[in-house]
């Protein structure tokens, strides 16, 4: 029986160097930029076997997420219009909220779930969450699950 393919969510200062030249000669290839992989290669700095070797296993979160559902989960302050706040961001990215849910408020802190449908026209979502964790009152953001 073979291995079933595990998956991670990795913040992109955890990952090497090496991948993250690797998705970018990806990026380079399909907006054609470039037309080889050595082209290719050559700009980013890695060598074709190093191209070779991982470019099937490492792509941008967005690239893989159209049609998924993902869930966010946050502590947030608890403060008048912050929710409206988070919305917003989410909104303006494209994305379907598909539940919400809240905790009530303990010591000025709530827990927030979002689960959210990605569309064919929806934003970057490394973006989006970038901006849900810069946002003032917004704390831990984390992606728990992605179907």
């Amino acid at each position: 029986m073979g291995e079933t393919a595990k998956y991670f969510v990795v913040r992109q200062k955890a990952v090497p160097e090496v991948l993250l030249k690797v998705v970018e000669a990806k990026r380079l290839l399909e907006s054609e930029k470039v037309l080889t992989i050595q082209e290719a290669v050559d700009a980013v700095g890695i060598s074709r076997s190093s191209f070779y070797k991982y470019k099937d296993d490492i792509f941008q979160f967005h690239d893989n997420a159209q049609g998924t559902t993902i869930t966010l989960t946050f502590q947030m302050d608890d403060e008048p219009g912050l929710l409206s706040d988070v919305l917003k961001i989410i909104a303006e990215y494209r994305a379907n909220i598909l539940t919400i849910h809240q905790s009530i408020p303990i010591s000025g802190i709530a827990s927030l779930s979002l689960s959210i449908q990605i569309l064919h026209n929806t934003g970057d979502i490394s973006r989006m969450v970038m901006q849900l964790e810069e946002q003032r009152g917004v704390h831990h953001v984390k992606i728990l699950a992605k179907e």
